[in-house]
This record gives C-alpha cells, sequence and structure tokens, in this order.
C-alpha cells in the first residue's frame, strides 16, 4: 500500500507555497490550488500537482514547480531544505527577483536532478554545488549571475548533463569538465569562456549534445571532435575560430541533426558529396562561412526546420532545386546578405508549405517582387534592386505579421487592399522607394499594426483618416514625401503612439488647441523642414505625459515582439524600429532607438513669437531643435531646467538680448548652436561652454567673450534693439551642427550612445533557436543565426 506523506514535509510544502507565490491571481494558483489541506485527499501531499513521493517511505523525493509564475526569494532558511530526501528539483522557469541561490542548496545531498535554469538568480553560483555528487542532471542556465568561474564542477562526475548556458561564467571551464566523462549533454553557450578548444573532448564519446557557441574560443577545431559520432548537436557558432574545413568533415557526423557554425572566422568548403550517407539536418546555421555557392549537400535535405546562409558571398540565381528543400518542414529560410540576383526559376506557387520566415534582404535581387507562400509570418526584402508595382497578390497573405520592402526601387500607387492586411501585420515598412499617388485607407478597426514607414517616396495628398483605428501603433514615420495637409491633431487619441515623423513635407499652417490627453506616450517628434506657423505649440506641451519623466531604468530599445510558436518549438524575434536624422545635410540611419530617447524637432518652418516658458515642464527632452524659423525675443533661462538636455540648437532665428548664464547648469550639453541671431552681450563660460566652439555663435554681431574674436562690452552699454525679419539661409535639421562636438563634452556630456546606429544592415534581425530536450519538458530558447 503507498504510503502517505509525512505531516512535517507537508508543513514545509505549505510555508514554501506561502513564501514564493506573491500574486494569488497569477497562474501558479491554479498549479498549486491542490496545495492545501481541504478536501479527501488534500492531506496527502504525494497527491499535489508537482509532488513525487517514495512508495514505500512515503517521503517527499521530486518537486517540479517549473513553469509555474514563482515569485520572491529562497534564502537559506526556507522550508524547501526540511525536505532532506529530495532527488530531484525544477524550478526552472519562474522569477525569483534577482535573488541569489543560498548556499543550503548543498544540503540537499541525494539530489541527482536540479533545474534552476531561466528563474532570474542573481549573485554568486554558490560553491556548495559540489556536495551534489550525486547529480546527473544540472542546469543552471539563462540566470543573471555575477561574473564567476566554476572550477568546483570536477567534483560531480557522476553528470551525465551539464547545462550552464547564459550564465556569466568566464575562465577557462573545460578543465573542469575533463573528467566528466559520463556527459552526454554539455552546453556552455552564451558566455565568456576563452581558451582553444582542446582535443580530449574527444575522449566524451557519450556526447550527443556539444553547444560551445557565443563565447570566445580561438583557434582551430580539433580533428577529435569529428570523432564524437554520437552528436546530434554541434554548435560552435560565434567564436573566433579561425581555419578551412572541407563539408564532409561535419558530414562524417552521421547523427548530426543541429549544426551552427555561423559568425566564425573560418572558411567552410563544400565538397562533392557521392555514395555517402548524410545526416539529416532539422537546424542549420552556416552564417559568415566564406561560401561562394550553395553547398551541395543541401540538394537531398527533407526535414530542415531552419535554414541560414545569411553573410555569405553567394552570388548569381537561387538554384531551382531550392524549392524542393525541405517543402514540408522548411520554417525558417535566412539568404540576406550575399549577391543573389534572383531565382533561376520562379514559381508561381511556392512548394513551402510552414515556411514562417523569408529573409532575402540586402542581395542584389532585380526584377519584380518575389510573392512569398502563403504560410509566411515575416518577409524580408528590403536593400535589394527589385522594381514595379506590389502586385495586388501581396494581399493575400492571410498571416502576414512583417513585411520589409524597404530601399528598392519599387514605383506606382500603393494598393488599397494593403488594408485588408492590418489586422495580421505588426509592420509595414516601406520607406525608400518610388512610390506615388495618395496613401491609400491603411487601417481597419482591429489592427495589429505597430510599425508604419512610408518615408521617402513621393506620397501626396491628406494623411488618411482610418491610422485612427490603428490603436496599436508606436511608431510612424510618412517623412520626405509630398503630403499637403494640416497637422493631424487627431492622432494624438493613439495612445501608444511613441515616435512621430512628418519632416519634409508640405504641412501647413497653425498647430490647433490640443485635445484632452492627446499622444500620453509620445517621445519623439519631428516636423522639420515643413511650413508651420503661429506661435509654438505651448498648450500642447502640458499633455506631453511621457516628455515630462525622466525613465532611468534598464536599457531598452523600441521594437516589436514577434516571436511566434511552431509545432515543435518557439522562435524567438524582435523587429528593432529605425529613424532618420540629419546632421550637417548627411542623412544619417539610426537603426536602433533607445526608449529613453526624448527628441523635439520643429526646425526649418515658420514659427514664430517667443520660446514660450512652458517648454521647461518637458523635463525628459534631450534632443530640442527650434532653428531655421522666425522666433524672437529673449532665450528663456528656464531652458536650463531642461536637465537632461544633450543638443540645443536656436540657430537662425531672430532672438535677442543675452544668453542665459544658468544654461552652463547644463551638464550633459554636448551640442549647442545659437548662431545666426541678433543675440548680444558676453557668451557663458565655464563648464560646457568650455567646449562648444565659435561656430556655435557666429552670425551675432554683438557677442563678445571667449570663443568669440568679439571683447566684451563696457559695463552699463545697452545693446541696441535687433530686427526681427527672418534671414535667408536654410538650415539642417536635427544638430545639424555636428555630432564631433559630442567628444569634447564636459562630464557627462557624452552622448552619442543614445541613439545607436548601425549601417547598411537596415534591420537588426534576431531570431534566436535553442532546444532543450529534457525529460521533463521539451523547450526552446534563444539563439541568434
Amino acid at each position: 500500500m503507498q504510503r502517505l506523506c509525512l505531516d512535517s514535509e507537508r508543513s514545509a510544502l505549505l510555508q514554501l507555497k506561502e513564501s514564493l507565490v506573491l500574486n494569488r491571481s497569477a497562474s501558479a494558483y491554479p498549479k498549486l490550488g491542490s496545495w492545501k489541506l481541504e478536501g479527501q485527499v488534500g492531506g496527502d501531499c504525494c497527491s499535489w500537482y508537482g509532488v513525487e513521493c517514495d512508495d514505500n517511505t512515503g517521503h517527499v523525493i521530486g518537486l517540479d514547480l517549473s513553469s509555474c509564475f514563482l515569485h520572491g526569494s529562497i534564502d537559506s532558511n526556507s522550508s524547501l531544505f526540511q525536505l532532506h530526501h529530495l532527488r530531484k528539483l525544477n524550478l526552472s522557469d519562474n522569477d525569483f527577483d534577482g535573488s541569489e541561490i543560498p548556499s543550503a542548496i548543498g544540503n540537499l545531498e541525494s539530489l541527482s536532478i536540479l533545474d534552476v535554469g531561466n528563474c532570474f538568480f542573481s549573485g554568486q553560483i554558490p560553491t556548495s554545488l559540489a556536495n551534489l555528487t550525486e547529480l546527473t542532471y544540472l542546469s543552471l542556465a539563462e540566470n543573471e549571475f555575477s561574473p564567476t568561474t566554476l572550477s568546483w564542477l570536477d567534483k560531480l562526475t557522476k553528470l551525465a548533463v551539464l547545462d550552464v548556458a547564459s550564465t556569466n561564467s568566464f575562465g577557462d571551464v573545460l578543465p573542469c569538465v575533463k573528467n566528466l566523462t559520463r556527459l552526454t549533454d554539455l552546453r556552455l553557450y552564451g558566455n565568456q569562456f576563452s581558451s582553444q578548444i582542446p582535443s580530449w573532448l574527444g575522449n566524451l564519446t557519450r556526447l550527443t549534445t556539444l553547444e560551445l557557441g557565443n563565447n570566445k574560443f580561438w583557434g582551430l577545431v580539433p580533428e577529435s571532435i569529428f570523432t564524437l559520432i554520437k552528436l546530434e548537436s554541434l554548435g560552435l557558432q560565434y567564436n573566433v575560430l579561425t581555419g578551412t574545413y572541407k563539408s564532409d568533415s561535419f558530414l562524417n557526423l552521421k547523427n548530426l541533426k543541429w549544426l551552427q557554425l555561423s559568425g566564425n572566422k573560418f572558411s567552410l568548403v563544400s565538397t562533392a558529396v557521392m555514395n555517402v550517407t548524410i545526416p539529416k539536418f532539422t537546424i542549420l546555421t552556416l552564417r559568415s562561412c566564406n561560401l561562394f555557392e550553395f553547398p551541395n549537400f543541401l540538394s537531398g535535405q527533407d526535414e530542415l526546420e531552419y535554414l541560414s546562409l545569411s553573410g555569405n558571398k553567394i552570388h548569381g540565381f537561387i538554384p531551382e532545386w531550392i524549392w524542393g528543400l525541405s517543402a514540408q518542414t522548411l520554417e525558417v529560410l535566412h539568404l540576406r546578405e550575399n549577391l543573389l540576383t534572383g531565382f533561376q526559376q520562379p514559381v508561381v506557387v511556392s512548394p513551402w508549405t510552414n515556411l514562417r520566415v523569408l529573409d532575402l534582404r540586402s542581395n542584389k535581387l532585380q526584377g519584380s517582387l518575389p510573392i512569398p507562400p502563403a504560410s509566411v509570418y515575416q518577409y524580408f526584402v528590403s536593400n535589394n534592386l527589385l522594381e514595379g508595382e506590389i502586385p495586388s497578390m501581396i494581399c493575400n497573405l492571410p498571416c502576414i505579421s512583417i513585411l520589409d520592402m524597404s530601399n528598392n526601387s519599387f514605383s506606382g500607387m500603393l494598393p488599397p487592399c494593403l488594408s485588408n492586411l492590418s489586422k495580421s501585420l505588426s509592420v509595414l515598412n516601406l520607406q525608400s522607394n518610388n512610390f506615388h499617388g495618395p496613401i491609400p485607407q491603411a487601417c481597419e478597426k482591429g489592427s495589429k499594426l505597430r510599425m508604419v514607414d512610408l518615408s521617402q517616396n513621393q506620397l501626396s495628398g491628406y494623411i488618411p483618416r482610418s491610422l485612427v483605428n490603428c490603436n496599436m501603433l508606436e511608431f510612424l514615420n510618412l517623412g520626405n514625401n509630398q503630403i499637403e495637409d494640416t497637422f493631424p491633431l487627431w492622432l494624438g487619441r493613439l495612445q501608444e503612439l511613441r515616435v512621430l515623423t512628418l519632416r519634409h513635407n508640405g504641412f501647413h499652417g497653425e498647430i490647433g488647441k490640443p485635445k484632452s490627453k492627446e499622444f500620453p506616450k509620445l517621445r519623439i517628434l519631428d516636423l522639420s523642414s515643413n511650413k508651420f506657423s503661429g506661435h509654438l505649440p505651448s498648450r500642447h506641451f502640458q499633455l506631453w505625459e511621457a516628455m515630462k519623466v525622466v525613465d532611468v531604468g534598464k536599457l531598452r530599445y523600441l521594437q516589436v515582439n514577434a516571436s511566434f510558436q511552431s509545432l515543435e518549438r518557439n522562435w524567438y524575434f524582435n523587429f528593432s524600429y529605425s529613424m532618420t536624422m540629419t546632421s550637417k545635410g548627411i542623412e544619417i540611419k539610426y537603426e536602433k532607438i533607445q526608449d529613453v530617447l526624448v527628441a523635439i524637432d520643429l526646425s526649418s518652418n515658420r514659427f514664430e513669437g517667443g520660446i514660450p516658458e512652458d517648454i521647461q515642464i518637458l523635463k525628459a527632452v534631450q534632443f530640442l531643435n527650434l532653428s531655421d524659423n522666425l522666433l524672437s525675443g529673449p532665450i528663456p533661462s528656464s531652458l536650463a531646467n531642461l536637465t537632461q538636455l544633450q543638443a540645443l540648437d536656436l540657430s537662425r532665428n531672430n532672438l535677442y538680448g543675452e544668453i542665459p548664464g544658468e544654461l552652463t547648469r547644463l551638464t550633459f550639453l554636448g551640442l549647442f548652436n545659437v548662431s545666426h541671431n541678433q543675440l548680444t552681450g558676453p557668451i557663458p563660460q565655464g563648464k560646457q561652454f568650455g567646449t562648444f566652439e565659435s561656430n556655435s555663435f557666429e552670425g551675432n554681431t554683438r557677442l563678445c567673450g571667449n570663443p568669440s574674436s568679439n571683447k566684451c562690452y563696457p559695463e552699463g552699454l545697452p545693446p541696441s534693439p535687433p530686427s526681427l525679419t527672418k534671414k535667408d539661409g536654410s538650415g539642417d535639421s536635427w544638430l545639424e551642427f555636428g555630432w564631433q562636438v559630442i567628444l569634447l563634452g564636459y562630464g557627462s556630456g557624452v552622448v552619442i550612445g543614445l541613439v545607436i546606429g548601425y549601417f547598411f544592415n537596415p534591420m537588426k534581425h534576431n531570431l534566436f533557436v535553442k532546444y532543450f530536450g529534457r525529460k521533463m519538458q521539451n523547450r526552446t530558447r534563444g539563439r541568434r543565426n
């Protein structure tokens, strides 16, 4: 007869539940709802969720609380450590709020399985884990530990599975695992290990998984690796490995299903394949392997789910046999950043029935737009030489979430049927083409659009009012077109809008009276180079809530989480927003935007009147450009209250009076320009003002003091009143006075990192893949392709 659990252990479990589950509405409660004393079997903890007991003794020997949305922390006094007979402990995929793994875990000396992966643990990995000499399975992966070494690992000689991926570990871990000859799975990726890969790894003959990717391993791949005939997964990606390798070296590992070689410094030479058994790959990443042609062993692959050949030198046509490549299984295909010119044999209906991601960007594709299969979620063809009109067939993609056709030579009018996609699309990027005519009604009710970029085309007419249906819209860029309209106040109803760019169009008139609670999350506004008139919109400043609050949280980027799930695994993907700024007349594209960035550019318009005092309420503004307008009056000293300012451009206006000395308090200020106004008096001295060159003040003939060549006038002589007419000349928007001044900034005025620009590669595409073959669960984790 099966024994009931012991009273002391039932009590310990109840105490553990109360100490960890902080949010009683969380999903943990349905799972842990059986952990109670009520009911006919409530007293028997052996029947509770995740609890396993010994049939003979009643002791709790297993505890599986993985993915229970647990919170809180565990210390050495936790009732968990009263369960002395535990053999299996799985706490993975929970959130322990940055707490440390307590050293008392080393007292559970009967443990054979310990999984605390992806738990948001921090601090040091306790060396007391060396006491757990019965362990056969250990996972510490995907936590936020302090930099640490793992020298204690050599004590755990019974380990079969060791997963210390992404644990911030460093040094040379390999001597610690040299004697762990029972290992079948060794996962070290995503750390800071640095050494050559030793040849004695070939002695670990039981290995089925060897993952050394995303470290700093260097030198040659030892020949002994190619003798591990049981390997099913080999990951060497994103290291500093060198040499030249024939493809058949890897193909001799007949059991391989996962092979990841991307991002090293070696060359892979495709060799002829004749009368040999080739592994059936499911995951194959060969990014940046110096390939000049499609590897010939690919033509027989029929089980691939993920294939990356990006970043090579493959040229010419995509071969005809590509259409038969894993037609039923292929989900992700990356061919970007090569020299491909087109398909050898285009097809009308693609045979890829499950393809979710097709990435052809940054090649030399010519002709009309290739139509992807109807199953596609994400389609990238940006940075090619494609031309012609958008075929209406593109509107027949029922599941498309990202459509990026930017930086080509497409022409014609945008098809009205694009609105059919708004209930599935998250990202629509058509910038830098030759589209003309009106913008179609882009959004239906229920739209999922979060990013729309139609900039740098020849679109005209009005902004369609249907955009107000895009309730999830965060990023809207209509810049550099021929739109003739007034300011779209109604866009203020979009509660999620963070970036609005209307620059270089024909917008005109005054910015009308504000609506209540408009633009609550707006952080970047660019209206430069239009024909707006009237006073600066000071009444609107009161409503732009996101510009009032300084965000000092973790580094994050404005992006769309476009992850998706297939039958076998999860695919993790983020699509970063980007924007173009103008500096010294040169347009620069910034591919990632930190979400703490707050910027206003109203330059090159016809705004008049004074700079309103109310602007000081926008405490979070870092970039402010009011240049090339008709502004008059003094520079308000209240600008000194914008303590986050890093760039201030007031040039080419009719401002008069002295430069307020209070501005020297702006210790983040790296760029400052008041040139071509009617300013008088001494230039403030000290701190940041000691770094600005004379061109920041030129065109103000009655300014004096360094860095001007004018000596200051005697005290008591007032300046003559200025003329209030605008001067000729045009100013460049967005920090026209030059980024180089940043490097001379005072104190913390070095700001170049606030907007991180990556040239050429227009969108950073991070699909992460990782399969965890666990007895208790089957999970997938992130990996670059």
